[in-house]
């Protein structure tokens, strides 16, 4: 069940100010409050979807591809696109997912390294 409280359901009303990068009908894009590397931007569906499993199987397909084709061009905007970059999306609270919204983060700007640390 989808929860409205939580805060990036409150950055897509408006309650919370975010910078953002990137925005259109199905995903907004901002900087992360926290970042963990020089480029650390969140990418959030519009749709109220909890987590990766929910999106791919509640989504309809075209929104699904519209959302994914957001990312590729915020790392575009970003331009990270082809120096590289990681895309991560923690699903559930064995992965750490801290907020049940779907989201996609984009690291980079830096060398990552080969795993996640």
């Amino acid at each position: 069940m989808y929860n409205k409280d939580n805060v990036f359901y409150k950055i897509l009303r408006g309650e919370i100010p975010s910078k953002r990068v990137y925005e259109d009908d199905v995903a907004v894009a901002f900087y992360d409050i926290e970042p963990c590397c020089r480029i650390h931007v969140l990418v959030i569906s519009r749709g109220l979807y909890t987590n990766f499993a929910d999106f791919v199987a509640q989504a309809p397909g075209h929104e699904i591809k519209s959302f994914f084709t957001a990312v590729a061009h915020v790392a575009d905007i970003l331009g990270v696109k082809d120096s590289g970059h990681r895309l991560l999306m923690n699903s559930g609270p064995d992965a750490g997912q801290e907020v049940e919204h779907f989201h996609v983060h984009i690291l980079g700007g830096e060398p990552l390294g080969k795993k996640l640390k």
